[in-house]
């Protein structure tokens, strides 16, 4: 277990940088995979219905859906919902960049994700799974851009801010990957954003919270049909929609989210010990490579000195 184990609503500052929200509104082991991943599904899912007897193919699920992935001992369940309501117990921030693999051969991966541990903000530097920090992002802020090296400039743009919210969410109306109806209770879940639109939609609402100093998990957020944002290739991406919190109401925390909570902050603490333990490695590794290259350079300089004295 963590540190955190009580919850307390009548000291905010101490449950405000556990729960990921001290710094909103203000100045600029082994890891886990067994939690619900909550996105928004940005293609439209196609099936066939029967129109006037014909076979037709048919959206069956909308683009810009909310998906919740439910993480199973086997395969994952999938369920797609244009609304959903979330009761936000935290947040984390973190980087991340993809690397693809330009020529996957036969049974390897298209890319992966290179990640940093999960920290309350991003004023500080976070060190990454590559033995790095920041995923390869210069630390600080910075100034001017286009002064950058253009190889730096590019690996920049790929190093993506993440949101990482972990709540619980109830998915309204709810299909299957077939647009079948289906049910679903309420269930925890991780929610990773990186769009810089989204990351900004859903961080205002916990700038509210801030705000008016009241904990996440007080209040529940409803999210409505995602906005469409067209591409210039003609495709869409979409972002969520939120309807203003009524502060008035608030919900009761007892012992259920007491453990559940206590649960998030272990599942951190696994993700960042991961990453800890990648970190070290890596960066022994990158270290030892260093070295044998410099012991290298000096061998060459040696026996380019040892030929001088023979001449």
């Amino acid at each position: 277990m963590t540190d955190i184990v009580t919850l307390n609503t009548d000291n905010y500052a101490s449950m405000a940088k556990a729960m990921g929200i001290a710094g909103e509104g203000g100045s600029k082991s082994k890891k886990s995979n067994n939690l619900n991943r909550l996105r928004i599904w940005h293609s439209a899912i196609m099936g066939q219905e029967e129109i006037n007897g014909k076979m037709k193919n048919v959206e069956v699920v909308d683009g810009g859906a909310y998906r919740l992935e439910v993480v199973g001992e086997g395969d994952s369940t999938f369920y797609y919902s244009n609304e959903i309501v979330i009761r936000p117990y935290m947040q984390r921030f973190m980087y991340r960049r993809y690397l693809a693999n330009m020529n996957p051969k036969p049974n390897e991966k298209k890319g992966e994700y290179h990640r940093t541990i999960m920290a309350d903000n991003l004023n500080i530097d976070l060190k990454d799974d590559t033995g790095k920090f920041n995923c390869g992002k210069p630390a600080g802020y910075i100034q001017d851009f286009k002064a950058l090296p253009p190889e730096m400039q590019d690996l920049i743009r790929q190093i993506k801010r993440v949101r990482v919210v972990f709540g619980v969410v109830e998915m309204i109306d709810p299909v299957d990957a077939n647009g079948n109806d289906t049910k679903i209770k309420e269930v925890p879940f991780i929610w990773e954003i990186d769009n810089k639109d989204a990351y900004k939609i859903v961080g205002d609402q916990f700038a509210v919270f801030s705000k008016k100093e009241r904990l996440p998990l007080q209040h529940k957020i409803k999210f409505t049909q995602s906005k469409e944002n067209p591409l210039p290739n003609g495709s869409f991406f979409y972002t969520p929609v939120s309807v203003p919190v009524d502060m008035t109401k608030s919900f009761d925390i007892g012992a259920e989210e007491q453990t559940l909570f206590s649960d998030f902050m272990d599942w951190v603490k696994n993700f960042n010990d991961y990453i800890y333990k990648q970190f070290d490695e890596k960066a022994y590794a990158n270290q030892k490579v260093s070295s044998d290259d410099e012991i290298e350079t000096v061998e060459q300089f040696i026996d380019v000195e040892l030929d001088q004295g023979v001449a």
